[in-house]
């Protein structure tokens, strides 16, 4: 008698890569939620269906803190992807996951080899540096679309639509009318942003944002570059 294996089903994963905001609470943190509240007051749908990590290094939190912040954070519609920066022993499950600094879950695996690297006392060498290089988009960004350049500069040679968004590690260069949202400086505070004509929903630089009802009503429609002075966000006309 031939008997047939049956096939098993198999469990597929896959590795994705997802981009995320970073908020950074402050105590005390009634006083950061009002200032939150002011923020989408004046834009309601910023955080609309953006994944959120919360960045715990400025303050010792505890785990009652969070646990209700990310209650508070849900109740405006802000959805919390993981805690950056945590205590390792919190192990609620109300919690957000704990992400290490490269955005992974951390594990036991995580835990077992920070041990060990400790007891080490060689430290291991850094990786070496990656080479920055710019991105250059010879058409325009249309409304929707999503650019991320980690490892330097954006250029466009056209316009940036309303509804899409550009991230850029370096400076953004803008060719034509900003008028989605330009980040810039995730990995470079000195960074810039230039645009031809300003019709921008939002502009940011190593974190510091300005949203348009920041924005000098006489800066509208013209030249400008923005750059960071200390913790302002400076916009300046350039014609």
């Amino acid at each position: 008698m031939t008997i047939a294996a049956r096939p098993r089903h198999s469990i597929r994963f896959h590795s994705r890569s997802f981009h995320a905001m970073a908020l950074a609470p402050e105590a005390p943190l009634t006083d950061w939620l009002a200032e939150l509240d002011a923020w989408l007051e004046r834009s309601p749908e910023f955080f609309v269906g953006r994944p959120i990590v919360l960045d715990l290094s400025s303050n010792d939190w505890s785990e009652a803190d969070l646990l209700g912040l990310t209650k508070d954070l849900g109740e405006r519609k802000i959805q919390v992807l993981g805690l950056e920066g945590g205590d390792r022993s919190w192990l609620d499950p109300a919690l957000p996951p704990l992400l290490t600094s490269g955005g992974r879950q951390e594990s036991a695996p995580d835990r077992v080899i920070a041990a060990l690297d400790n007891d080490d006392p060689t430290p291991a060498a850094p990786p070496p540096p990656l080479r920055p290089h710019s991105l250059l988009l010879d058409s325009p960004v249309r409304s929707g679309q999503y650019i991320e350049h980690l490892q330097g500069d954006v250029i466009v040679i056209g316009s940036v639509a309303s509804g899409a968004e550009i991230v850029a590690g370096g400076s953004i260069h803008i060719y034509g009318t900003l008028r989605g949202r330009a980040i810039a400086g995730a990995d470079d505070p000195r960074a810039r942003i230039f645009c031809r004509k300003l019709e921008a929903e939002l502009l940011a630089i190593d974190g510091l944002y300005m949203t348009a009802d920041d924005m000098e009503p006489h800066l509208r429609g013209r030249s400008v570059q923005v750059w960071l002075d200390g913790d302002s966000v400076m916009v300046t006309a350039q014609d």
